[in-house]
């Protein structure tokens, strides 16, 4: 996502605080209409979205690999369990230079897979899921990932999340894949309140509106990441706060010492 100009690019949070939400901007249109209709906003649900651009953002959650062959966005998301897109897009060249397909993975030497991926983590675990999720493309669907979520968790190391992401990403359907952030902003802020994920996953497909349910898990991943994060959300940034359940809301750095 680098400019072709050769200019640096600004930093995804820089991009999201310059990003505008006017009040003709759709995504806002559509969670104040949502909003109303449902009643006082002490009592019913409100709507949450990231009114940004997405071509604004430098969205990295596989880095590289989403695009490329379905497989490799397969693998490459069980490797980013627990670590950073950093790590993943770091060991994936050379994994999949030396395993381009489901045959060649599903035959590898799991000692040297272990190296390949060593940087990610809890390589061992990782190293066996992707060989055993391999062999049984191989054996069971000819070496091509399914279209659907009940086979895809029948794969070694493939949970819901990420066959929420595969199907998302490659295979287009408005999937939504709820990790830690979307957890935490869908029970913050109200718009998806649940103890479980696929609670929060329930809760996204029903008040997440149509037009916006293919992205939506990206813009709030993001906004996780950038805007309303673990250990404090950035309130004053964010351009939903007045729709937020959030309290009570962090101010502006320096703004209490300016008030006194």
């Amino acid at each position: 996502n680098s400019s072709a100009s050769g200019r640096r690019p600004r930093s995804t949070a820089s991009r999201m605080t310059r990003c505008s939400a006017s009040a003709d901007s759709p995504v806002t249109a559509a969670l104040r209409s949502s909003s109303a209709s449902s009643g006082s906003r002490k009592k019913s649900p409100l709507m949450l979205a990231v009114a940004i651009r997405p071509e604004n953002l430098l969205y990295c959650f596989l880095g590289a690999m989403i695009g490329t062959l379905i497989g490799v966005l397969l693998v490459a998301t069980v490797l980013s369990a627990q670590t950073t897109d950093v790590a993943v897009n770091a060991v994936t060249p050379g994994l999949f230079a030396r395993y381009p397909d489901a045959v060649s993975l599903a035959a590898a030497d799991p000692a040297e897979v272990e190296v390949l991926i060593k940087r990610t983590g809890f390589y061992r675990a990782k190293t066996r899921s992707i060989i055993g999720l391999a062999q049984a493309l191989v054996e069971h669907h000819a070496g091509e990932v399914p279209p659907r979520m009940a086979e895809l968790v029948k794969l070694p190391g493939v949970g819901r999340k990420t066959a929420n992401v595969v199907l998302n990403s490659w295979f287009r359907f408005p999937a939504q894949a709820v990790d830690t952030h979307i957890f935490r902003v869908g029970n913050r802020t109200g718009l998806a309140p649940g103890k479980t994920v696929l609670a929060v996953e329930d809760k996204l497909e029903k008040r997440v509106p149509q037009p916006f349910r293919r992205d939506a898990h990206h813009w709030l991943i993001l906004h996780g990441r950038y805007v309303c994060k673990a250990r404090k959300p950035e309130c004053w940034r964010c351009i939903v706060s007045d729709l937020c359940r959030f309290k009570p809301k962090t101010p502006e750095p320096g703004s209490v010492a300016k008030a006194a």
